[in-house]
């Protein structure tokens, strides 16, 4: 409802149209780039036997596209949200033969993912709408595939800068 003058036509409203919803994105990089992008498909809940079936498609991913470091050694970094702790995932990571890097509980600022990765893409993302899941999709591809390797380096890079700063703070206490 507007207010108007006696008389007065209100303004003509544009229809506003609705943007694709949600979409949930799974993404498993290294210093190098994206090694494996899974989108949720809808009405799927993520569980522990979803993600150990990603994590076993990782896996894949690094021996594809990465395969000189499984000899090296693989580290892995990942929070501790239940599907990650979930004993079926635990065991798909043991299988995977990756080396699991402890992340303190409740500690968002270590996750790479979340401070560097999914920042810099929502910010990139902000405003614009789509008209399908196939047009998202495109885009978050788009967004990490114009990324140089340095980029990716440098999510790293401040991971370390960051540990240092919390391993500094617990000496202070």
């Amino acid at each position: 409802m507007q207010w108007t003058k006696k008389g007065e036509r209100p303004p003509k409203k544009f229809k506003v149209q609705k943007s694709a919803s949600k979409l949930m994105a799974t993404i498993f990089w290294d210093s190098e780039g994206v090694l494996l992008i899974d989108y949720l498909p809808k009405g799927t809940t993520m569980n522990g036997q979803y993600y150990a079936n990603l994590l076993a498609q990782a896996r894949e991913a690094v021996v594809q596209m990465r395969r000189e470091k499984l000899a090296r050694g693989v580290l892995f970094l990942q929070d501790s949200a239940s599907v990650h702790t979930a004993r079926v995932s635990r065991q798909a990571l043991k299988d995977t033969g990756f080396s699991e890097i402890d992340h303190p509980p409740y500690s968002p600022d270590l996750a790479p993912s979340d401070y560097f990765h999914f920042s810099n893409l929502k910010k990139e993302l902000r405003g614009r709408r789509f008209v399908d899941e196939n047009q998202m999709k495109m885009a978050v591809e788009s967004h990490f595939d114009c990324k140089e390797k340095e980029y990716f380096l440098g999510g790293l890079k401040t991971l370390y800068t960051r540990c240092e700063k919390c391993i500094s703070l617990e000496g202070d206490y």
